[in-house]
């Protein structure tokens, strides 16, 4: 089968979308809207609204309006989940640098016999390569042609500020078990062991690029699926979501909220989050996994 489907000017966007139920009432708006954000970006939005979602019929009282408070709210949470997911990732990229290169040495990232996937070692130190290589940071040109003799990489505590929070997760995640680190770096973040903060690390690395290529994060089926604390020593949850709900954002923003507790005390995570919810009052938290109770858990009250 192939896709028969043509391109067809704004003007008959606007039309086709009143001819399936929803309701615009200022076509200039929609005009510059769409004009602006691609008919299928927004289409994200108006998904839920629609009841036969194979002839597109809108359900009734559907609004353009709404669909563009869900387009704003979406992005202005996007901003708020990136800044917050950019202070644990330099959290965890200090103290990746800081730990293993006192306990193994500046090159440890070099080393195979402290990981334990020999393929994904190997394919972990290829994306360092092409991370020093496409830097254009000052620091990593003036290392080589200062130490142009040296056949070594960088040492840690400059390659390591040039790779991304997906390599560096993929990093600690590789790490042996006889590595005392990978446990001391847990442990300074409340996640008990490395067995929880990893699968942390790797679903926040996924969000973060959702967020860094403007992906919808609003009813939006992740990737990632972090393994939950069940009695962690700093305030938690008392109704843990179960694994069916895991693919929702509430699941990872609880994450983003515990790991910041203990970056950053005093952050005002939270209260930017109300007044988030607070400027979009219709918007449907439910559909981020928030449930009508979920401001009273002792992980959002401290």
């Amino acid at each position: 089968m192939h896709y028969q489907k043509l391109s067809i000017p704004i003007d008959a966007q606007i039309q086709q979308l009143k001819s399936r139920g929803l309701l615009i009432v200022d076509d200039s708006l929609a005009e510059h809207y769409l004009k602006n954000i691609s008919y299928y970006r927004l289409a994200g939005y108006w998904w839920p609204m629609q009841s036969d979602k194979v002839n597109h019929v809108f359900k009734p009282n559907s609004r353009f309006e709404d669909v563009v408070a869900l387009y704003s709210f979406d992005s202005e949470l996007r901003l708020l989940v990136f800044d917050a997911i950019e202070r644990v990732e330099i959290a965890l990229r200090t103290r990746m640098i800081n730990h293993l290169s006192y306990e193994v040495d500046p090159w440890w990232f070099e080393n195979p016999s402290i990981f334990k996937n020999s393929s994904a070692f190997a394919e972990n130190l290829q994306s360092i390569d092409r991370d020093l290589k496409h830097s254009k940071e000052v620091f990593i040109d003036q290392h080589y042609q200062k130490y142009c003799a040296d056949r070594r990489r960088p040492p840690a505590w400059k390659t390591l500020e040039v790779v991304s929070f997906g390599l560096l997760s993929k990093l600690y995640g590789n790490l042996g078990s006889k590595i005392a680190s990978k446990d001391t770096i847990a442990k300074e973040l409340n996640t008990v062991n490395h067995t929880y903060l990893r699968t942390w690390l790797q679903a926040l690395s996924q969000i973060r690029n959702i967020c860094a290529h403007h992906g919808r994060l609003w009813n939006k089926n992740l990737p990632g699926r972090p393994k939950l604390l069940p009695s962690p020593p700093a305030p938690w949850l008392t109704m843990v979501p179960p694994v069916s709900e895991h693919h929702q954002l509430y699941v990872h923003i609880c994450c983003i909220k515990y790991l910041l507790d203990a970056i950053s005390p005093g952050h005002k995570f939270l209260s930017k989050l109300k007044t988030l919810f607070g400027k979009y009052p219709t918007v449907d938290l439910k559909a981020l996994g928030f449930s009508g109770i979920w401001e009273k858990e002792p992980l959002w009250l401290s």
